[in-house]
């Protein structure tokens, strides 16, 4: 039977995580069984250059915390090596980052399931969400589509002052 300081350590460790879920904007689990030591350390800074907490946890602490934190959805999935991504930024990093790994793995690493928000996805949800740009670059594309009228219009007066200049000066 377990003492009462290691169920109040546990306790204590799975009010963490639910507090830490229900901050996050976004969250994607991993199986990341036969990942090497190296690849896990490129991953976890990329991760952590996109404002991306990556961790392993044991899944009957992570069930009861998306329990907890009303993500239920996700409880069936916890089973095996289990990791965990999470961020309060863009929603997109951890499925755009963990995507793009899982996709170069062949097998080894891959995504089980994630959430946006209380959305919870599958691992084919997750996919799909891997496949999408980053805010910033969206935002740029945005600006691109919106510059390129006006750029066509001041190039077509500009061609226009330039054709007059020349007939003038004929």
């Amino acid at each position: 039977m377990p003492s009462e300081k290691v169920l109040e350590s546990k306790k204590a460790r799975v009010a963490e995580l639910t507090d830490l879920l229900k901050s996050a904007s976004a969250g994607v689990i991993v199986d990341y069984k036969g990942i090497t030591v190296e690849d896990d350390t490129k991953l976890r800074r990329d991760l952590r250059e996109a404002g991306v907490n990556y961790f392993v946890e044991k899944n009957s602490m992570l069930r009861f915390a998306v329990k907890n934190a009303e993500l239920d959805g996700l409880t069936e999935i916890l089973a095996g090596p289990t990791a965990i991504a999470v961020t309060d930024g863009d929603e997109t990093a951890p499925a755009r980052i963990l995507g793009k790994y899982a996709e170069k793995s062949d097998g080894k690493f891959s995504l089980k399931a994630g959430f946006i928000g209380k959305d919870i996805y599958d691992a084919k949800g997750v996919t799909a969400l891997s496949k999408i740009p980053s805010k910033e670059t969206l935002l740029a594309q945005l600006l691109g589509s919106l510059q390129a009228p006006m750029q066509n219009l001041a190039a077509t007066l500009q061609a226009l002052v330039d054709k007059k200049n020349a007939e003038e000066s004929a």
